[in-house]
């Protein structure tokens, strides 16, 4: 049964990085994938379980007394953001006028 197991894991754990690491390139959430699958490798694999501390270490943690603010989404920056990318689609889609 443990052998059944150690399979499983192996074959599921390593489709999931494997699909993390294609979604690297292709557009998708890589960033989810990759831990996902490493730590379902950790259940049977030393290695996945140093991969995944090291992961986890690079990302920031914010702790209970942390006095930097949060970043709050408001309608201002909702209205900028929207604002910057219809000029970007405005700038893309309109040729350049010529100045004759």
């Amino acid at each position: 049964m443990q052998r059944i197991k150690r399979i499983v894991v192996t074959v599921v754990g390593g489709t999931v990085l494997a699909l993390g690491l294609a979604l690297v390139v292709l557009p998708g959430p890589a960033f989810l994938m990759i831990p996902a699958g490493l730590a379902i490798l950790a259940m049977e694999f030393a290695w996945a379980k140093r991969w995944l501390r090291s992961a986890r270490a690079l990302l920031p943690r914010r702790s209970e007394n942390d006095s930097a603010p949060r970043k709050k989404l408001t309608m201002q920056s909702v209205w900028r953001s929207a604002g910057f990318l219809l000029r970007q689609v405005r700038r893309t889609l309109l040729p350049r006028r010529k100045n004759t």
